[in-house]
């Protein structure tokens, strides 16, 4: 009977430790050829930005700029790479902190001034990396085609 005991808890400190090794997979090399190439297959204009964010700028605004601290409203379509949908706002967007939401964003919104538009193509590292969210996979790079309409 002891031995079955210890044979279960040490079945469960390895499925523990397996679970710990998958939380903390690195998917930046994979995540940089998956946002490489969809910005080849599309055609598109893109930077490459700090921490392997790239961002596309279809119109830069004229308003204020924010910072990472700022409060903002911003109208966004969320998508995977293949172009499923997870998320999205209605036109009148959603105002939020940029220090409240994932990095992806607190670091590409800025890009933006008021009344500017384009698309941020976020790695899993600064989204929500090795870890499943509601419909986003863990090691997901995130599409968001964004409209920055207002910095308070």
């Amino acid at each position: 009977m002891k031995y079955t005991f210890f044979a279960l808890v040490f079945a469960l400190f390895i499925s523990c430790d397996d679970d710990k090794k998958a939380e903390n997979i690195d998917y930046t090399a994979k995540n940089e050829l998956e946002i490489t190439e969809y910005i080849k297959d599309n055609n598109l204009n893109a930077q490459k930005g700090d921490y392997g964010l790239y961002y596309v700028i279809d119109e830069p605004g004229d308003g204020k700029q924010p910072s990472a601290s700022s409060q903002v409203t911003v109208a966004y379509k969320g998508t995977f790479i293949n172009g499923e949908i997870f998320d999205q706002s209605g036109a009148e967007g959603i105002t939020f902190g940029l220090n409240q939401v994932i990095r992806g964003w607190t670091m590409g919104i800025p890009y933006f001034k008021e009344g500017g538009s384009g698309m941020l193509l976020i790695p899993a590292h600064l989204g929500y990396g090795s870890t499943d969210r509601g419909p986003i996979p863990a090691g997901s790079v995130l599409v968001f085609d964004v409209k920055l309409i207002a910095v308070k």
